[in-house]
């Protein structure tokens, strides 16, 4: 069965109550909350997490390069405590300032790590379409399936074309969550041209009437493939991007 998730930024916990709130009340089709681990945010993504329990499934991104090798994992017990048995196991960046340790520690070691610790925690990996080639691409998402990762959160897409390319590449075991995002902006689709080298097609308006339509599409490509959705909204209010489509 399809499942679908939203990704809520935990800026502040009373307004990731909140934001967990009129999800509840006005997006019935969400049944799972993802939550990135932002450095600049006092609110790790584990501790946002259990604020979505019980109503939700919640899977928190976990940052491999702040993970000690040296000292026990530091989300262990919160996971097991809440009932938080999925994890999203990301590389991370270093901060800009280095006000934070981070370590010389991969994707693919942190999700063999997860799945030797805590091997009743099911972890997903991520997959960049425009990060390098297919090929890499593929070889890389091979490697972290053999790591111990069940499965994909893509980067959001913006070309059902690309996603039809990609959805051939993934082993046919691999759990896929389709991401789309809001790109309502010119900042933002600049952003995502210079910064993560996306790829729009022609047909691309920064509207929320043409992101409307994306989210619907990818939506009904994810419940046709027996796979997963995940919906990022970013300068744009949830309700009206989402609104009615979940």
């Amino acid at each position: 069965m399809t499942r679908v998730s939203i990704e809520l930024v935990p800026r502040s916990r009373s307004a990731l109550r909140a934001e967990l709130q009129a999800v509840a009340e006005h997006l019935p089709g969400v049944d799972t909350v993802n939550i990135p681990d932002l450095t600049r945010f006092s609110t790790r993504s584990w501790h946002g997490c259990a604020f979505a329990r019980p109503h939700y499934r919640a899977i928190p991104h976990i940052r491999a390069v702040d993970l000690n090798p040296h000292e026990p994992l530091p989300m262990a017990a919160h996971l097991d405590e809440h009932g938080l048995d999925e994890v999203l196991i990301v590389s991370g960046d270093a901060p800009a300032d280095m006000s934070a340790r981070v370590y010389d520690v991969d994707a693919i070691t942190a999700i063999r790590r997860f799945a030797r610790e805590l091997p009743h925690v099911r972890v997903y990996a991520g997959l960049d379409p425009y990060r390098q080639s297919l090929a890499r691409e593929q070889d890389y998402l091979e490697r972290k399936l053999e790591a111990g990762a069940v499965g994909f959160f893509t980067q959001p897409f913006f070309d059902l074309r690309l996603m039809e390319t990609y959805a051939d590449l993934i082993p046919q075991q691999a759990e896929v969550w389709w991401g789309a995002t809001s790109v309502t902006e010119e900042g933002s689709l600049n952003y995502w041209r210079t910064r993560n080298h996306a790829v729009f097609p022609r047909s691309f308006q920064p509207t929320l009437e043409w992101n409307r339509q994306f989210a619907a599409q990818m939506l009904a490509f994810a419940q046709e493939r027996n796979q997963h959705a995940y919906f990022m909204p970013v300068r744009a209010d949830t309700l009206a991007y989402l609104g009615g489509l979940l």
